[in-house]
């Protein structure tokens, strides 16, 4: 499976950066490719992209997820895919974001595509435009403070 690790550095407090990152509806704003992120309850999302020229839909549940630390999710039908975004604060004002995912290549183009580096570029796109999206901003557009464990919802988001 390949594996990409990518982080940016964003000049806003990590609980700014985390909070925008938990408005997953608004991934397409950022994310090259995702078309739509639908939030279908607190811990399980559905997500349609277009990837390698042809539109993919799949499921994927929360399995881990602590306020401005982590998120740590895994498919559970659809594509093959899992990973982990983290949140560290360098100053006050000033974060890091990292995001680290692996997925099983479907077919010759997303095989091609990895062994050439795409999915590093577009995940540096996706970063890059994520920090110019919530650093415009100042503020996020919304929060979610719930944290899961295993999978399991312990306790609510704002």
């Amino acid at each position: 499976m390949p594996i990409v690790e990518k982080s940016v550095e964003v000049d806003v407090p990590v609980d700014v950066a985390y909070d925008q990152w938990t408005q997953f509806e608004e991934f397409p704003r950022f994310m090259e490719g995702v078309k739509e992120v639908r939030q279908l309850d607190d811990s399980r999302l559905e997500w349609t992209a277009e990837i390698g020229g042809e539109e993919a839909s799949w499921q994927a549940r929360i399995v881990d997820q602590v306020p401005h630390q982590r998120i740590a999710w895994q498919a559970t039908e659809g594509k093959d895919t899992s990973g982990l975004v983290t949140f560290e604060p360098l100053a006050d004002d000033r974060s890091r974001v990292t995001v680290r995912f692996d997925w099983e290549a479907e077919g010759l183009v997303e095989s091609i595509g990895g062994l050439l580096g795409a999915d590093d570029r577009r995940v540096d796109g996706d970063l890059d435009r994520f920090k110019e999206l919530v650093e415009s901003r100042g503020a996020a557009s919304g929060a979610w403070h719930g944290e899961i464990h295993g999978g399991d919802v312990s306790s609510r988001g704002v």
